[in-house]
C-alpha cells in the first residue's frame, strides 16, 4: 500500500472537488432560474427543465413515503467511504482508477447534498426524441455514469501486472 497520498490513488481526489462544484453551482443556477418542471428547449432533442427527484436512478422508490431519502444518504457515504478506501490503496499512477472511483464518489457527494439541503435532488439535463422523453438528470448522476463504466471497461479490458507471489 503506499506510504502516502502523494503515491496513492487520493492524489486523484482532485476530481471529486471538481465534480462537486460543477454539479452544486449548475444546480444552484437552476434552482434560481426555474419554477418547478419548468423547461427550456435548448436543441431539437434537449432541454433543461427542472425536476425535484426524491428517489434515486430513474425516480426509483421516489413515492417511498421519505425514508428512502436517508437510506440513498446512507448508499452515497458508504460508497463514499468504500471507493475513497479503495482509492488510498492504489498507486496513483493508476489513472483510469483514480479518475473513475473519483467520479463516481464526486457524484454521489454531489447527489448527496442535495439529499440533505433540499430532501430531493436537483435534475435538470432532459434528452428527449419525439415522444420518449429519457428522465431528466444532472451532472452528478453523469459523473456516477462515466466512473462506473470506467470501472466496468477496466475490469474487462484494462490488464493489471500481477505481482509475483512466489519469490517470497
Amino acid at each position: 500500500m503506499p506510504a502516502d497520498w502523494k503515491q496513492s490513488g487520493l492524489r486523484w481526489y482532485w476530481i471529486v472537488g471538481l465534480v462537486i462544484l460543477a454539479d452544486q453551482l449548475s444546480k444552484q443556477i437552476i434552482l434560481a432560474t426555474f419554477k418547478l418542471n419548468e423547461s427550456l428547449n435548448l436543441l431539437p432533442f434537449f432541454s433543461l427543465t427542472y425536476r425535484q427527484n426524491t428517489g434515486a436512478a430513474f425516480s426509483f422508490l421516489h413515492d417511498a413515503g421519505g425514508w428512502q431519502r436517508w437510506l440513498f444518504a446512507l448508499v452515497a457515504i458508504g460508497f463514499s467511504v468504500v471507493l475513497t478506501v479503495w482509492l488510498r490503496r492504489q498507486h496513483w499512477t493508476e489513472k483510469l482508477t483514480g479518475v473513475a472511483f473519483t467520479l463516481v464518489i464526486g457524484g454521489a457527494i454531489g447527489n448527496l447534498i442535495d439529499r440533505l439541503m433540499h430532501g430531493f435532488v436537483v435534475d435538470f439535463l432532459h434528452f428527449f426524441y419525439q415522444d420518449y422523453h429519457y428522465p431528466a438528470f444532472n451532472i452528478a448522476d453523469s459523473a456516477i455514469c462515466v466512473g462506473a463504466v470506467l470501472i466496468i471497461f477496466e475490469g474487462f479490458f484494462v490488464k493489471k501486472p500481477h505481482e509475483d507471489k512466489s519469490n517470497g
